[in-house]
């Protein structure tokens, strides 16, 4: 809520488990059955009241989630050495998880959300589905990249029977490996979710495998404007965002369609404020924020000149 009265344009719940077994740890926020509903709409509904709209990422952890019992995977590989060895799914198991997205989109949708991410990024089961460093089947679910698309595509399918909203999904779109996803890949993903109905991919990367990864400011932008060159869709850059001028000029030479801040909006839930007195755009706190917003303006131009 503080980054709705802050003025946050879309604020995003991420990793809300599809079921207990798919929590990255055991203090995720799920949305695997009716009881979670209540909740999260209170918190829905107070974000939409500050002019904010809600986005909610369904995840599941395949096999990096860290939670009592049973982890399951495409393949029975670790994610790295020393780790719990996942089951590999069953058939069965596939079709009963596609559902569990489903249930979980419903559950979005009387809950009241804006947007729905889908979280097929960072080694997580949709990712682990997509990579051939993570899927070693050689069932219609592994091998060809067809296949491998086949897990994400049928929860879509399932998805767009419930839910008429935005719908985004999250890519790695580099996976620092020289036999993982390469980017034409990517783009033969982004291609045909763009095919199904998906509105914007959500470009990130790494996290499938263990790697060293030179990071910076913008570091990903370079992958959100492929994707959106080649594929024809619109994009969410992310990643060591913080500056204002910086997230401006990567959407006004439209490479990116939006800019996603995570860390930054940790640290200062009033980022936005900072922002529209550095492009010198007039942004108005909500309520009794108003007038303080209005007497902070002469302060933090100073701060923030143009």
């Amino acid at each position: 809520m503080s980054r709705a009265m802050g003025q946050v344009g879309l604020i995003m719940l991420e990793s809300t488990a599809v079921h207990p077994q798919g929590r990255i740890s055991m203090k995720d926020l799920g949305i695997w059955n009716e009881e979670h509903i209540e909740g999260l709409r209170e918190l829905v509904q107070e974000i939409q009241r500050y002019g904010g709209k809600a986005g909610i990422q369904l995840s599941h952890a395949g096999r990096k989630a860290d939670v009592d019992g049973e982890i399951y995977a495409p393949s029975p590989l670790p994610y790295k050495r020393g780790q719990t060895i996942p089951n590999e799914l069953t058939l069965s198991q596939i079709q009963e998880t596609i559902l569990q997205f489903k249930e979980a989109a419903r559950r979005a949708k009387v809950t009241g959300f804006d947007v729905i991410e889908l979280h097929g990024a960072h080694g997580y089961l949709i990712n682990e589905f997509l990579s051939p460093l993570s899927n070693h089947r050689n069932d219609r679910y592994g091998g060809t990249i067809e296949n491998r698309y086949r897990f994400l595509k049928e929860i879509i399918d399932e998805i767009n029977e419930v839910w008429n909203g935005p719908l985004f999904v999250r890519l790695s779109v580099n996976e620092y490996h020289p036999e993982g996803n390469s980017m034409e890949d990517i783009v033969y993903f982004s291609k045909r979710l763009k095919d199904q109905g998906v509105d914007l991919i959500d470009c990130s990367s790494g996290a499938i495998v263990p790697a060293r990864i030179d990071v910076f400011p913008g570091y990903q932008v370079p992958l959100a404007e492929k994707v959106k060159q080649d594929a024809g869709i619109a994009t969410g850059a992310v990643g060591l965002i913080t500056n204002p001028l910086h997230a401006e000029e990567i959407v006004n030479n439209n490479r990116a369609d939006l800019i996603f801040i995570a860390r930054e909006l940790l640290r200062n839930p009033y980022w936005p404020l900072k922002a529209a007195v550095e492009l010198g755009i007039e942004l108005k706190g909500p309520g009794q924020y108003g007038k303080a917003w209005e007497e902070a303006f002469p302060v933090l131009e100073k701060w923030y000149p143009n």
